[in-house]
């Protein structure tokens, strides 16, 4: 997980679900060992985009978060300003359904 937007009206999260460990557990069993090391069959990620204002957050994965990760490349050759990012994340939270729960 990693936070790659923040401000007073947004946070953007990159969420990676099927984030491998970096090493065995101590101790573990051969089989244990194997399962931990494979390749995730499908990998999967995300990006949760929280509306701060709103209170919702909306969490993009498959084709959106493909679409998403095309803005964030574009802004990386084409540094935008806050109001650009803002404007666009605007864009997205409006499909913001879920209300933001602290555990």
């Amino acid at each position: 997980m990693h936070t790659l937007y923040d401000s007073e009206t947004y946070s953007v999260t990159h969420m990676l679900a099927n984030a491998m460990p970096t090493q065995t557990p101590a101790g573990a069993s051969q089989d244990v060992a194997a399962q931990v090391q494979a390749p995730p069959s499908l990998a999967r990620h995300g990006f949760e985009i929280v509306d701060k204002r709103a209170g919702k957050e909306v969490y993009l994965d498959g084709s959106w978060a493909e679409l998403f990760q095309q803005h964030i490349v574009a802004w990386q050759q084409n540094t935008p300003t806050q109001e650009e990012v803002e404007d666009t994340l605007e864009q997205y939270a409006e499909l913001a359904q879920n209300p933001v729960v602290v555990h």
